[in-house]
Order: C-alpha cells, then structure tokens, then sequence
C-alpha cells in the first residue's frame, strides 16, 4: 500500500524490529558498524590517492574484524592465552567477557566487507542514500544466517519499483515452506537421534555412531539450506532475488566442487576475499602459493564459523582435501579414466560424501575430545547392532521417521534444481501437509544463528 519512495524505510524498520527480538542493545553494533562503512565507503569513492584508498579500506576492515574479535574471540583467544601461560607456571589475569553472541555477527560483518571491497576496487559505486545502505546490512530475510549477499546484486534492487506479482509471491511461498520443510520434517528430526549419540558416545555402538554421523550430514545441509530457502523465498515474496546459496552438493564428485555448492556465497567471499589475494601476492612461489592460500583460507574459514580449534581442525580438513585434489589431478584423471563413465560418477560421489561426514564429526563435536572420541567409536567396526537396539535409544516411532524423512529428501532432489515452481499449489500444499504430520514439535532454532 506504500507509496515506492516509503518503501525502504518500511523494510529497515522492519528489520530493525527483527534483529531487535534477540537482543534490542545489539542493534546498537550494527548501527556502529553501518555508520563506519557508509562513510568509509563514500571516501574510498571520492579520495583519488592510492594510499588513502588503501588506509580507509583498513580503517573499515579493522573496525569490522574489531567487533568479530571483540564478540566472537576475545573469550576464546584469552583462553588459549591461559592455557600457554599455565605451562610456564603463569597466571592469566585478564578476565573473560560474559556476553551473549550477537546473531548472526558473522554474516553481516560479511557482507558489510564486501561492500567496502567491492567500492575499493570500483566494482561498486559507493551508496549516498543512508538509509538504502542499512537495508543492504540488515535486510531481514538473510540478516541472520545469509545468504552473504554482493552489493551489486542486491542495492539496486531496494530503488526498483515493485507491484504485486502473483507468481512471485506463489514462488516465493514454496521456497518458504520447502526451506520449512527440510527444517521442521527432516534436520529437527534426525537431531534427536544425533544428539543422543553425541551425548552418550561411550555407551553407544560402532553402527550407531555411524548413522548418528549420516544423520548430521542431513541434519546440518537441511537445516542450514533450510534457512536459506526460506530467506530467498521470503525476499521472493516481495519481488526480491537473493542468491542460490546451495545446489545439491551432496551430488559433488570431488572436494573443489563440493564447495562450489556448499554455501556458495561464503567460499565465493572467501575465493574472491581472500584466496585470490593471497595467491596473487604470492606468484612467485608458482604451486606453492596455491596451497599456501588453500590452506590459510580454509583455516579462517574454520575460524569464522566458530571460536573454536575443532572448527579451525574442520576448515583445515578442507584445505588439505584440496591440495591433495591439485598434487593427484592427473593420476585421478587417468585412474577414474579406465572405469565406466557410471561408475566414476557414483565412486566419486560416494567418496566426497563420505569425506563430508567425516570431517563433519569436528562440526558436530563441542570440543576435540568429543570428537576424537567419536571417531574412536567410528572406527571399533562394532556393528553387531539390531533394530531393536537402535529404535530402543531412539525410539520405534522416531527410528522410522528418521529413515523415512530421509527418503524424502533423497526424492526432493529429483525436483527443479531452482525450484521454479510458480503455480505448483500441488507442491505448496504437499510440504505444508508433510510438516504438520511429520514435523518435529518443539522450538530448535537453526544450526548458523550461533555464527
């Protein structure tokens, strides 16, 4: 009903009012933020001397890498800085902060980067209209968990003039509830089975800790894809297009294509960000300047998605796949070359999932023990394990739910790859139905808000 001038400000207010639901003083850093990059922006755009360029860009990553450090890792480097002293006998006086996480820090640090990158390099012309700029931060459908978006696909969109679009807004309505449904029916539910392992893994069995890693293979794609169904969708709704964050990577056939589809606005930030930078700075070290910028990258990486050494471990377990991928191209190449070309799909297919669930176990795990304590368990080949055993720690009902869910996930995959469904109120009314009959009863909120 707004007139199009209005409109912009609707939608900040309204994400304001959203961000606000966690915790209303936290508004308050996005507000710092947003201030330092919309004026840093306007000077990177305006100065004409190299250097300057240079310091304000610094001067707006330091502000927003500051407010991550502060928030995110102040608490676990004092840690580490702890443990270090404790081994010379020290004493580490530096108090720890009691604070709770801001939501989603890590994504809107992200794209506020991005912004200021993107106007540094004159790939973006800086935003005069302030206003337009915190809308870009914060617009709600992807606020908290992304997709992390590129100012030159989103801001020009917030000045386009919109009317109501019918099958945008049926569009948008199966993304929404699709994302509701590989949430609610599918991740929700094989938490629970998962959970239970992790909580008890010295008492559990080899085969059982085997599906409870299967499971959180699902568990984390569906929940984290999930949301970002629903934030397309919602943007959708209203006329809006955000990025495909997820195109079925559970199809990869190596590790390098895997991240290709796996949250593919984060390694896109991090190839364009980061690893490009690196290699280029570092040419003249040939191949070696690859694997350096591999490995550091997946090493933030890690360290983005928490403060914690099994993250950095899991980034780490990523980088090393990939350099390994570049030293044995070409005997892969001819290796997979002498096997039927149907046979090299499903070998290279089942080879990089099993490595995502793998390496997963460091995701799942609160700590290194945990996890080292898992893959333990993994690795007892126990697998004299019934039916009867699994669905007494899961229960009959949950146990059935459990594969069947699964099933219909694996059947999702044979829908559009985009979901262009328009009209296809079949569809609609199929996912509402499943996740009022399968869906798991009780708040659980998605995995990526502690990120």
């Amino acid at each position: 009903m707004l007139p199009h001038r209005f409109r912009w400000f609707l939608l900040l207010i309204a994400s304001c009012f959203f961000y606000m639901f966690f915790k209303p003083v936290y508004i308050l850093i996005l507000a710092f933020t947003i201030v330092i990059d919309y004026i840093a922006g306007i000077m990177l755009e305006d100065e004409q001397d190299e250097k300057r360029r240079k310091n304000y860009l610094i001067m707006s990553i330091v502000v927003n890498v500051g407010v991550l450090a502060v928030f995110k890792y102040y608490n676990f480097l004092n840690g580490n800085i702890t443990g270090l002293a404790s081994l010379f006998g020290l004493k580490n006086n530096i108090p720890y902060l009691h604070w709770l996480l801001p939501i989603g820090l890590s994504f809107h640090t992200f794209q506020a980067m991005s912004y200021t990158i993107e106007v540094y390099w004159r790939n973006q012309k800086a935003e005069r209209h302030f206003g337009i700029y915190a809308l870009y931060v914060m617009f709600y459908p992807q606020l908290v968990a992304g997709p992390i978006e590129r100012p030159q696909n989103i801001i020009h969109q917030f000045y386009e003039k919109r009317e109501f679009n019918y099958d945008n807004a049926v569009h948008g309505l199966n993304l929404i509830f699709y994302g509701l449904f590989k949430k609610i029916v599918i991740a929700d539910r094989l938490s629970l089975y998962v959970n239970h392992v992790y909580n008890d893994i010295g008492n559990t069995s080899s085969a059982s800790a085997w599906l409870a890693c299967y499971f959180f293979a699902i568990q984390i794609y569906c929940d984290f894809s999930g949301y970002s169904d629903i934030a397309r969708g919602t943007a959708k709704f209203m006329g809006f297009e955000l990025m495909i964050n997820f195109n079925r990577p559970f199809l990869s056939q190596s590790i390098s294509e895997f991240w290709k589809r796996w949250h593919i606005s984060l390694s896109g930030w991090f190839y364009d960000y980061v690893f490009n930078p690196l290699v280029a700075s570092l040419r003249s070290w040939r191949k070696w300047s690859i694997v350096f910028g591999l490995l550091i990258t997946f090493f933030l990486s890690g360290l983005w998605h928490g403060a914690s050494w099994n993250y950095v471990i899991w980034g780490l377990i990523y980088g090393v796949a990939l350099v390994y991928e570049l030293f044995t191209k070409d005997i892969r190449r001819k290796v997979f070359g002498l096997m039927p070309q149907w046979l090299n799909t499903t070998l290279s297919r089942l080879i990089t999932f099993h490595y995502f669930v793998l390496a997963s176990v460091f995701f799942r795990a609160i700590d290194i023990p945990q996890a080292l304590s898992m893959y333990h368990k993994l690795f007892e080949f126990h697998f004299k394990v019934s039916l009867s055993q699994l669905a007494a720690e899961l229960g009959p009902v949950n146990l059935v739910m459990s594969f069947l869910v699964t099933g219909l996930l694996a059947l999702s995959y044979l829908l559009p790859a985009d979901m262009k469904l328009k009209r296809n109120y079949l569809f609609l009314a199929t996912t509402i139905f499943l996740i009022i009959i399968l869906g798991k009863n009780a708040v659980s909120e998605f995995i990526y808000f502690q990120f």
